[in-house]
């Protein structure tokens, strides 16, 4: 030690700057050249226990202790931060192997359990709140914007209105109205939640991929995968939805909602819509045959995602494409209606669709809701005048065809969000029909 203090004492003694860091240099080299070579050296010849700590052991992350049973937790909660027993025993003597817990556990006797504590009650990835939320949207005491109303169509079987609101900070919001004649709710409950049958029947067309990832059997609560196909070269589109149905005096809310799942990671491709939100309420109402019974299904659906393109533009995509898309939902009802009254077998997911947590509705208003009501729904004429006149300078400055295009290929090229089909059915024919014009 001393002889290093008189070297640096000689060298703090060079007359410039220049001499005393060229020295140090000389003189720290061999010292980081040794521990170099102390490192190569000691991770080569590295004790096989030694793995153990560097965590090269895969496997123990918190999702697989959700996964794996209570018994497999002991090795991995120990391989974080000790050797593993086998390994150990390979490098010390035979004799003190006797004094190992795994000999212990041999005779019938306890191991204390050093992992990390398991939560008992796991939360649920929808909760009464979200009930709440929904069945304040449902009686229009959410606070929210004025609803503007879109459309309103019909078929024989069938009726159908629109709405739509602007939050200041979120996407566009819609409410619509169906109504089906001869249908329960029981029934259309199930469709709605059948992904098998969405991909058989392909009413659905764009639903590439469905798999259940987690399912509670006391509370009906699921968490899906999807994944959603687009054209137009747009790239596909996952989700992972949380989703959980309450009986509420013979309704059906059905809540679902986009949830983080860390277990499935993210990927290029598909894309990950993070903010999707698509609840309904399914409830019996009278015929419009007027005979008084109620033989229909009214469905109330609220909606909205992150889309990633300009919320203008999807306002103008969603009111040219959403009736071509909402007419193809019927055929899919009645065409499920007809499978089920022949017999056909209940997929798993029309299983879970049947358990459902029942509530009173003096129960449901008894949990408090947002008192500040929403104001009335409003006709749209006006609202559409004045957009029709926001939308005017586009087409005096610029072809129409440069800007439709370019809204498409914008849609197509964002690295968020997701382009629904009424937006790409609605961009694509106001595309054709200034291709006709022209």
């Amino acid at each position: 030690m001393a002889l290093i203090l008189d070297a640096l004492i000689e060298i703090l003694r060079k007359p410039t700057i220049g001499d005393i860091v060229s020295e140090l240099i000389l003189f720290a080299a061999p010292l980081w050249i040794a521990v170099f070579v102390g490192l190569v050296v000691g991770w080569a010849w590295k004790p096989r226990w030694a793995t153990g700590l560097v965590g090269e052991e895969k496997g123990c992350s918190d999702d697989d202790h959700q996964m794996k049973p209570r018994a497999n937790s002991y090795g991995c909660g120990l391989q974080l931060a000790l050797p593993s027993l086998d390994s150990l025993r390979a490098q010390i003597p035979s004799y003190l192997t006797c004094l190992m817990p795994e000999q212990i556990c041999e005779k019938g006797e306890k191991v204390v359990d050093l992992s990390p504590p398991h939560r008992v009650k796991k939360e649920l990835a929808v909760n009464l709140d979200d009930l709440q939320n929904l069945s304040a949207l449902v009686e229009t005491t959410d606070g929210g914007p004025a609803w503007i109303r879109m459309m309103e169509k019909s078929t024989p079987t069938m009726s159908y209105q629109a709405w739509r609101r602007d939050p200041e900070t979120s996407p566009p919001q819609y409410r619509t109205r169906s109504v089906f004649e001869d249908a329960t709710p029981e029934l259309v409950r199930d469709f709605f939640w059948d992904d098998e049958f969405r991909i058989k029947n392909k009413w659905d067309d764009m639903l590439l991929y469905q798999a259940p990832l987690e399912e509670c059997l006391v509370t009906g609560t699921m968490i899906v995968h999807w994944v959603r196909k687009f054209p137009f070269f747009c790239s596909d589109r996952e989700y992972t939805i949380g989703r959980r149905i309450w009986e509420v005096d013979g309704a059906y809310y059905c809540v679902t909602k986009g949830v983080p799942f860390p277990s499935l990671p993210r990927q290029n491709k598909p894309r990950r819509v993070d903010l999707y939100y698509s609840s309904w309420c399914i409830r019996s109402v009278e015929s419009r045959r007027g005979d008084g019974q109620k033989t229909a299904c009214e469905v109330l659906l609220f909606h909205y995602e992150d889309m990633g393109i300009p919320w203008e533009l999807t306002k103008l995509g969603v009111r040219q494409g959403m009736w071509g898309c909402v007419k193809k939902v019927e055929p899919g009802l009645r065409a499920y209606q007809a499978a089920r009254k022949s017999g056909e077998p209940l997929s798993r997911y029309a299983e879970i669709a049947q358990i459902n947590t029942q509530i009173s509705s003096v129960r449901l208003r008894s949990l408090g809701s947002i008192s500040d009501t929403s104001e009335d729904i409003v006709d749209a004429e006006k609202e559409n005048e004045k957009e029709k006149e926001k939308e005017k300078p586009w087409g005096s400055n610029l072809p129409k065809f440069l800007i439709v295009g370019g809204a498409v290929a914008l849609a197509c090229t964002l690295d968020r969000g997701l382009l629904t089909k009424a937006v790409i059915f609605g961009v694509a024919r106001r595309f054709a029909k200034i291709g006709r014009k022209l």
